[in-house]
């Protein structure tokens, strides 16, 4: 079959170069004016969320007094902040913190796992739902529910050891300081009904059907298609849910603060409630700010850590698709 040439010019006709400028216009669809519709949220935002935060490291270069002057002191309360014990072990206590809420996403992982293998989309749905039912009950009542299961009287944690005859394995579990951060950690228990276990889930239930097939197929067992198959499947949720970890760590102080108060004998204290009791207790509004600051500056270092992390290895993996 013969080619027929086709002229340059003909070949162009219709096309129409576009200036720069005319692409910038084309990619305007809105006039400026109507970004003014964004200034009442800027206003709001900046007064009750931006210039709380500037107050607070402004002032943190005080001995503030909110009722009166305060006189500018430099970084006299940055330099009584590195002397203070109590600070300095509630991030101690933040590490273990930290590392115990990583452990125990094995069971929303083993939730999940066991979850997807059902083969009934309903009975997916009846116990994926009461599975997340807990996430609707308020904190403050899971925080107080918990309280009195630690009763060291008539708990019901030790009444049910008693009963069994285990009554020597009793305590005052958050009232003993050996005990108190562990028995924190463990409100909640078994830690299901949460984030973890959602994106876990989510992550498994988007996988094709096809690939989980072929490999039953194949002859691939269950553990080893885990390992395989679903681990890698989830290392982006797993590196969110890092993320997630670490801010929501920093910010720890809820359930503290309601069960224990960061006793007894600091053996719970963590850094939100060391910057509260300094100053609602002590009074030290100052010291407090300093304290407010550097947790800032810190969740912010970790926070810029991660997401540049993210976006290189979203880098590198798009120039490696690109060659």
């Amino acid at each position: 079959m013969a080619v027929t040439e086709v002229p340059f010019e003909a070949a162009t006709v219709g096309y129409v170069e576009r200036s720069p400028k005319a692409n910038r216009r084309r990619r305007r669809r809105f006039p400026w004016y109507a970004y003014l519709a964004l200034a009442p949220l800027m206003v709001v935002l900046g007064w009750f969320a931006y210039y709380p935060a500037a107050s607070g490291i402004f002032f943190s270069f005080f001995d503030w007094n909110p009722a009166s002057v305060s006189e500018f002191i430099g970084l006299e309360n940055y330099a009584t902040m590195l002397d203070d014990k109590i600070w300095w072990k509630s991030f101690g206590n933040l590490g273990i913190i930290f590392l115990f809420g990583i452990a125990s996403w094995i069971f929303p992982l083993l939730a999940a796992e066991l979850l997807i293998t059902l083969r009934s989309a309903r009975a997916q749905y009846v116990f994926r739902t009461l599975l997340i039912i807990p996430m609707a009950f308020p904190g403050v009542v899971t925080a107080l529910v918990w309280s009195f299961m630690y009763q060291p009287n008539n708990g019901l944690i030790n009444t049910t050891l008693e009963n069994l005859g285990l009554g020597f394995l009793a305590s005052n579990w958050v009232g003993d300081p050996d005990t108190a951060l562990l028995a924190l950690l463990f409100i909640g228990f078994p830690w299901i009904a949460g984030l973890p276990f959602l994106l876990i889930y989510t992550s498994l239930q988007n996988v094709p059907p096809e690939i989980f097939e072929a490999a039953e197929i194949d002859g691939v067992g269950r553990i080893r298609r885990f390992w395989t198959i679903d681990l890698p499947l989830m290392a982006t949720q797993a590196k969110i849910l890092v993320f997630l970890a670490v801010v929501s760590t920093l910010q720890y102080g809820f359930m503290a603060f309601i069960v224990t108060g960061g006793g007894p004998d600091n053996a719970t204290m963590v850094p939100v409630l060391r910057m509260l009791n300094v100053a609602f207790q002590g009074g030290d509004w100052g010291y407090a700010a300093a304290l407010s600051t550097t947790l800032f500056f810190i969740t912010l270092f970790f926070s810029v850590i991660i997401v540049f992390f993210r976006r290189k290895k979203t880098e590198s993996t798009s120039d490696a698709k690109g060659m």
